[in-house]
């Protein structure tokens, strides 16, 4: 295994030592030494900014240097500036070290993600806001930007002229110019507001009680203050955010703060809505569409501890805080947690060591819970709390298989008769309907009637998917786009192309000419523009604005909606092809969730369920609501071939943009592929996208028994083999996508 060094916790200006290692965020495996200068007193997890060839970089002082004989100390570089950010915690710091190891990733890579916003901790003066002006001059001419610009103001808090301008995609300038011309109110921003914190004494809802013994043995840990891991196996509906909230509650009055990890932020809408009921404010939240000036304030109040609550995606794992006493993964199954670029890594895993190392408790929560951490259950490494019934005396939904070779939609439909006959029921009752679809856009195919010709990316092994309202055709694996071609590229034929099978988009299609006074809305993440515009859509569904609701996966949990009692799902076979071990699992949890939106409330839930393999054991443990004999037949499968969670996996993935030097490379990693005892290496195979993004992939996927120490076996044989810098190697321990 690679080695990488530890944090030391020796202060170097206290012992005279005038040498110190630090570790830059860019693809290293080690840190680099520098000479401090006389008068710099820097201890390891300072900030500090070091000369790097022709520049400046920021980095993080890692310990007090290597020792290494063969460079003088007189002849190391100096640190620059030490910088004022609070230095990074040990812990986080020994978690980029694990985070580091586990996956084979560069050292540095892993830190870049711990590093945050570069000018975080930079002295903060005088800003100014904009507000709506009290009264515009109507002489005044309004520019399409300037209507942009007031259109993206916010009436009840000032925004600064580089969050305004980037949310009405101008410059700051125009703001500026708005300003002086009276379009806008310019105000006194305070240095940094007070961050609005949760009240913990707030009275709670009456626990039922098995929510009670579950949200009494997590607090019992979070006052002990140790390290316990916790599956909070719940139905859906059972109540487990009530459970944890009460467990934030225990930590928030023992001074601690808490980490909330989300797999979507199309979650986060809902979720923040009952926080805010329950504690009186908004948790602080982290994700990929907060503007930058807010991700800066946030960095800060995280490290400071003045941001109590954090609630994001995977990223906010890395967030520097200052006293972390309680982390919970809500939906932890859900394979969104897996990071695939760059370093690759599980955050419901990393999030499980990130407790270890802050020594407090963490909620695993989810109704339908990844084999992987029902077997640390039986190993007795996570305790397991379980929510059989529906909070409230709700009662989980009816459902029913539809078999698609019995009851065939109509030519060119795809809902069939009963489907049809359901939602006409529901509708005509005043009640909500939702179809889940996993598939965006209007047709995954696009084919020419004459030839057979099929419209594919150029860049990648995949087909090009239609999107009718946006009028083009998108690889969903590149986002490559082109205009739909008027002739074939084969037989030149014109209007010859087909779209072939459903997407969310056709499926609104046929659903606006079979009821077309339904208040229809698609919900998928191309048809969404931000969060806000998810937010909107939730509410309005809350609301009972929309009737029928069509959507992927981002309306599959997480969301409670009253009137909604039947859910449709179009094409459940979907995910049970392909190569995936772990196929009828998500097929299961995918679904399970799904059928957990109907009925949440007084009124009776419905599923039907469109497949052509009834006696599928996924589909006969959703009509029988039996999971656990599901995961029974999963895990005696997979206990057989020593396939996760009973034995290892690591996809080793070659690149290149020539497919000879890549198929070179692949050759001679499998003549120097180790032979020993418990490990098997298979390949090298084209990877199923054999191109992606015009680069030619090999893939070889080592499989190990449990108790192999795979990230040794994988480094060492890497390690052995020359590999020119025109290829590209990607390892993926414990792999959760076969693409």
């Amino acid at each position: 295994m690679r080695d990488h060094r530890t944090s030391s916790s020796r202060d170097p200006s206290q012992q005279g030592v005038r040498r110190v290692s630090v570790l830059l965020p860019l693809p290293l495996d080690a840190p680099y030494d520098y000479r401090l200068p006389d008068g710099m007193a820097a201890v390891p997890g300072s900030y500090v900014r070091v000369p790097l060839g022709n520049r400046v970089v920021t980095g993080i002082v890692w310990g007090d240097g290597s020792g290494d004989s063969t460079i003088a100390e007189k002849r190391l570089k100096a640190v620059a500036e030490l910088l004022p950010n609070p230095a990074m915690a040990e812990e986080l710091r020994r978690l980029v070290d694990w985070v580091a190891a586990y996956t084979l990733a560069p050292l540095g890579a892993v830190l870049r993600m711990a590093m945050g916003p570069e000018d975080a901790f930079a002295p903060e003066g005088l800003r100014h806001g904009y507000l709506p002006a009290d009264a515009i001059d109507p002489t005044i001419a309004l520019t399409p930007t300037r209507r942009r610009v007031i259109a993206a103001l916010d009436p009840e808090r000032a925004m600064s002229a580089a969050d305004l301008a980037a949310a009405a995609g101008c410059g700051v300038g125009v703001v500026r110019a708005m300003a002086a011309g009276g379009l806008l109110r310019e105000v006194a921003l305070s240095v940094r507001p007070q961050r609005p914190q949760p009240d913990p004494t707030r009275p709670f809802p009456n626990l039922s009680p098995d929510q009670e013994r579950a949200a009494s043995a997590i607090s019992a840990a979070i006052e002990a203050r140790q390290f316990a891991p916790f599956l909070l196996d719940g139905v859906t509906g059972s109540g487990k955010t009530e459970v944890y909230f009460h467990a934030i509650a225990t930590a928030l009055r023992q001074g601690k703060q808490v980490l909330v990890l989300l797999p979507e932020i199309a979650l986060g809408a809902q979720w923040h809505d009952r926080f805010a009921r329950q504690f009186g404010c908004r948790a602080a939240a982290w994700h990929s569409g907060i503007r930058p000036s807010e991700r800066r304030v946030l960095w800060r109040d995280v490290a400071e501890g003045r941001a109590q609550v954090v609630v994001g995606a995977r990223s906010a794992l890395f967030l520097p805080f200052r006293d972390l006493g309680l982390i919970v993964v809500d939906e932890e199954h859900d394979s969104s947690f897996k990071q695939e670029d760059g370093v690759i890594y599980h955050a419901r895993d990393m999030a499980v060591v990130r407790a270890s190392l802050n020594d407090a408790p963490i909620i695993l929560a989810s109704a339908t819970p990844s084999l992987e951490s029902l077997a640390n259950v039986e190993r007795g490494r996570y305790r397991h709390l379980v929510l059989a019934d529906r909070h409230g005396g709700a009662l989980l939904p009816t459902v029913t298989l539809i078999d698609m070779r019995l009851d065939k939609p109509a030519r060119g439909r795809f809902l069939a008769p009963k489907l049809v006959a359901a939602i006409d029921e529901t509708l005509a009752a005043g009640e909500q309907v939702m179809l889940f679809l996993n598939r965006r856009g209007y047709a995954p195919l696009t084919l020419c009637r004459t030839c057979g010709y099929r419209l594919q990316c150029p860049h990648c092994t995949a087909w090009l998917v239609e999107h009718r309202l946006q009028g083009r055709l998108i690889c969903h694996h590149c986002g490559y786009q082109q205009q739909p071609p008027e002739h074939c590229p084969s037989c030149d034929d014109t209007r010859s192309f087909a779209a072939c099978g459903p997407g969310v988009e056709r499926l609104a299609e046929e659903v606006a000419e079979r009821f077309p006074k339904a208040r229809t809305a698609i919900m998928a993440s191309d048809t969404l523009d931000g969060p806000a515009a998810i937010t909107d859509l939730i509410r309005a569904v809350g609301a009972h604005e929309v009737d029928l609701l069509i959507g992927t996966q981002m309306m599959a949990k997480g969301h409670h909606f009253p009137m909604l009692t039947l859910v449709g799902v179009v094409d459940a076979d979907l995910g049970l092809n392909g190569g995936d071990l772990r196929a009828a699992e998500r097929t299961f949890q995918m679904l399970h969730q799904v059928s957990g939106r109907a009925g949440r409330a007084q009124r009776p839930g419905i599923v039907m369920v469109q497949t052509f393999d009834p006696e599928h054991p996924v589909m006969a443990a959703l009509a029988a609501n039996d999971r656990d004999r599901l995961l029974a037949i999963e895990s005696a499968g997979r206990r057989e071939r020593h396939l996760p969670p009973f034995g290892r996996l690591a996809a080793v993935i070659l690149s290149s943009e020539d497919p000879d030097q890549n198929e070179a490379a692949a050759s001679a990693l499998a003549r120097a592929a180790p032979h020993l005892r418990g490990v098997d290496i298979l390949g090298p195979a084209p990877a199923p996208l054999a191109i992606l993004r015009g680069r030619h992939r090999s893939r070889f996927l080592v499989k190990t028994e449990r108790q192999v120490n795979i990230q040794a076996v994988v480094s060492q044989w890497l390690d052995a083999v020359r590999i020119g810098n025109a290829v590209r190697i990607q390892v993926d321990i414990d792999p959760y996508s076969f693409l």
